[in-house]
């Protein structure tokens, strides 16, 4: 009968946080794989567990895993124990747990400790949903995608929980402030330790304070995320700065022909935009008549003005020849405003030409 694999959380700094089936498991286990077993020495020596250990770490994960998955296969028992937490959780031990299933190994995990988990709850900022990133990427070592989850952090609405080394603090936090802009966070330091601290602030607080305290002991940031409601106001000032052309791109990048990109950013597109394609079309002015446009032209450029708007993506439904007085003083007084509002308007036109 094949072995269990055991996934038993271990104290991130209070060796009192050790639970009761955790300790029996790691008694009662054939092995114990520790990420670093000179660290783990010290916890099993605490609570005298005499376990036989095997390194498993992030530079023979996969190779270890696959020892250890023939180990169980011939029914032993392991413990997977990492340096603090639980193990899986921004560690080698989701390598381990994904071979064992491929396996057919049962697996089961202990919980316990968690640095991101205690960190959120005691950071005062919103805890219904959130989002884990651990550690970024380092410049030196994957700045492209470094970039590239501060980018996507931007539109991000839920908490975000970031770990961090102190000797990298600073430049993270500058980074993230550079990216989301000033927003509230919890700076989590020493966790369940003698000088656990939770720092309420924000990036700008948080930089000036540690330009003269260095931070010490490892870190978890909890981040405030973006609102919706500025989400919204963001992707509408982000559309109205957008240009006549790269909206048309927008609309061909999404699947629409030139023609039907037009129509749509005609119809999304303010009096002004409408105002310059009838003057490019030719026509001598418009009006609004509700729903639709009347556009008005020289009766000998009737068929030219039509077919000018329709190139630009506006759809004339329409078009009949009709006298139209050239001045005020030709027509009844209760059309003189109207024709007056359409000299009016035909003169901003020469102006824009």
């Amino acid at each position: 009968m094949a072995g269990t694999l055991y996934l038993c959380a271990t104290p991130i700094g209070n060796l009192e946080d050790i639970t009761f089936r955790v300790l029996r498991t790691l008694k009662e286990a054939d092995l114990i794989a520790a990420e670093d077993t000179r660290h783990s020495i010290k916890l099993l020596n605490h609570f005298e567990i005499k376990t036989p250990m095997t390194s498993y770490h992030e530079y023979n994960k996969v190779e270890k895993a696959a020892y250890l998955v023939s180990q169980m296969a011939q029914g032993l028992n392991v413990a997977l124990i990492t340096d603090a937490g639980t193990p899986g959780i921004s560690d080698p031990g989701e390598e381990l747990v994904r071979q064992c299933y491929e396996a057919g190994i049962e697996v089961s995990s202990l919980p316990g400790p968690a640095a991101c988990i205690t960190a959120l709850t005691m950071s005062g900022l919103s805890t219904r949903r959130f989002c884990f990133e651990a550690f970024l990427p380092s410049e030196k070592g994957d700045k492209k995608e470094r970039a590239r989850i501060l980018e996507e952090l931007k539109r991000e609405t839920r908490t975000i929980i970031v770990y961090e080394a102190p000797h990298h603090l600073v430049k993270t936090l500058k980074d993230l402030y550079q990216a989301l802009g000033n927003r509230r966070i919890t700076v989590c330091r020493e966790l369940t330790k003698k000088h656990e601290t939770a720092f309420r602030t924000t990036f700008e607080q948080a930089l000036s304070a540690y330009e003269v305290e260095e931070p010490r002991g490892e870190c978890v940031i909890v981040i405030e995320g973006i609102s919706v409601r500025e989400l919204e106001e963001e992707k509408i000032r982000s559309w109205e700065e957008m240009s006549l052309e790269d909206h048309l791109e927008y609309y061909m990048k999404g699947g629409m022909d030139k023609k039907e990109a037009m129509k749509a950013n005609g119809a999304a597109g303010d009096e002004e935009e409408f105002m310059m394609a009838v003057a490019e079309a030719g026509g001598e002015d418009y009006e609004d008549a509700g729903e639709e446009w009347v556009v008005w032209t020289n009766p000998g450029d009737l068929m030219a003005v039509s077919k000018g708007l329709e190139e630009q993506g506006i759809e004339v439904k329409g078009s009949e020849l009709t006298m139209v007085p050239t001045t005020p003083t030709d027509v009844a007084p209760a059309d003189a405003k109207k024709v007056q509002r359409l000299i009016d308007r035909l003169e901003e036109l020469d102006d824009v030409q």
